[in-house]
């Protein structure tokens, strides 16, 4: 997949998962990768971003397997700006589909 693609979206993604439930670094780049390649490299700068812009908070909880992990947790705001970001592509993907459809229409 194109990376400007994946760059795109991967806010929303980490938003989205986050609004289920809290998680930490490694289990949301486990998630988005079931669905599509991501590195380790391209989810933490995001992570560390939209916790200073105040879109998540973080706390440590012991782990059984290890050191304790840092938890993200989704704020008011960041459902706020998930709901934005949703809206935004359902409707710039819609504006594609159309796109493609006219296209393939010769």
């Amino acid at each position: 997949m194109n990376a400007q693609f994946k760059k795109g979206v991967l806010e929303m993604c980490v938003l989205i998962l986050l609004n289920k439930k809290d998680r930490y670094g490694y289990e949301l780049i486990q998630l988005i990768s079931d669905k599509f390649a991501v590195s380790e490299g391209s989810v933490y700068p995001v992570l560390r971003r939209l916790t200073k812009e105040g879109f998540f908070t973080t706390y440590l909880k012991e782990s059984s397997e290890g050191p304790s992990r840092k938890y993200y947790h989704l704020t008011g705001e960041g459902k706020v700006r998930m709901h934005q970001l949703i809206a935004e592509w359902e409707a710039f993907s819609s504006a594609v589909r159309k796109i493609i459809e006219e296209g393939e229409k010769d």
